[in-house]
């Protein structure tokens, strides 16, 4: 299988998006594909599973549009789809920092390669920051990286106007290098901290996908793996799966060590999420779980309720 993820800031009328979004939804369905397609005025963000001539001709047709040929796209493998359906939604962003005003097209801060990123973040005059939320940092980040703890993307501008000023002066830092899964969540940090007059401000171009697919692993500074919003959960290097799997009710993110516990039941609870559902709400997804271990022993696909992940950046 062929996975896709891609992301534009660019402009969209309001007037385009539903035509736009009832389009992506026809073709997909024409051709098989499943995924998330996110549409706002301000571009397109989003992750698409299917046969490689599936997914090609979506992107295709996305880059038909002068606004998009430069569409930036992370291609990786799967041996099976990342998804359970397509979902293609209208939202006020695409990336969510809740923040008027802040315009990517307008300024970012310095993409810097990822060829290039392993001198810059050890320049001890550079202050490393991880833009993705607590959960993710807790698969894998870079040596040395700042953890603002944010439990979504809407929390970086608190932290940013309460910690960060103090941060770089204790620390006597002179740039900043922010990262994120595939490069959204930074590029849009850094014309917000470009906004609110920081200096010095730089970004993973291509983001941590980008960094793994490109960076030989003896010279690798990554640590751990990144965790992605899809069936997959977790890459390495290479972009090859990770060890880490999904608890399927609450969607977060399990090591071996956590489908170990007495805590973790598949398919129905996990450490995370013990205790946080009724009885009811175990006893269907209890069933849902039975119904699935079904469908795969007959070679059949079950989607029951799909979930979205619940702490989407």
């Amino acid at each position: 299988m062929r996975i896709a993820s891609f992301y534009r800031f660019t402009r969209f009328s309001r007037e385009e998006l539903e035509p736009l979004r009832a389009r992506l939804l026809e073709l997909g369905q024409s051709v098989g594909v499943l995924g998330t397609v996110l549409l706002a005025e301000e571009g397109i963000n989003g992750t698409l599973s299917g046969s490689e001539t599936g997914v090609e001709s979506i992107l295709q047709h996305l880059t038909s549009d002068p606004r998009l040929a430069d569409l930036a796209i992370r291609r990786s493998q799967a041996s099976q789809s990342a998804f359970f359906r397509l979902r293609v939604r209208l939202k006020r962003e695409i990336v969510t920092m809740g923040v008027e005003g802040v315009d990517p097209l307008a300024e970012v801060g310095t993409y810097v390669s990822p060829a290039q990123w392993n001198a810059l973040i050890q320049d001890p005059q550079t202050l490393l920051l991880d833009t993705r939320n607590a959960y993710e940092v807790g698969l894998g980040t870079f040596a040395g990286a700042v953890d603002p703890g944010t439990r979504t993307f809407r929390e970086f501008p608190a932290w940013v106007e309460e910690v960060l000023p103090e941060l770089m002066a204790e620390r006597q830092s002179q740039r900043l290098a922010l990262f994120c899964t595939g490069g959204i969540r930074c590029e849009k940090a850094t014309s917000y901290l470009l906004q609110q007059g920081f200096e010095g401000v730089h970004h993973l171009r291509g983001g941590i996908l980008g960094y793994l697919e490109d960076t030989p692993q003896e010279q690798s500074l990554w640590q751990g793996e990144c965790f992605v919003f899809d069936q997959r959960t977790a890459l390495s290097h290479q972009l090859t799966p990770g060890s880490h799997g999904l608890c399927h009710a609450c969607r977060m993110p399990l090591s071996e060590e956590d489908r170990a516990l007495s805590s973790y039941i598949p398919g129905v609870c996990c450490r995370h999420c013990q205790g946080q559902r009724s009885d009811e709400d175990r006893a269907r997804y209890a069933e849902r779980q039975r119904q699935q271990q079904r469908a795969r022993a007959a070679g059949e696909q079950h989607l029951g309720r799909v979930f979205p992940l619940a702490q989407e950046p």
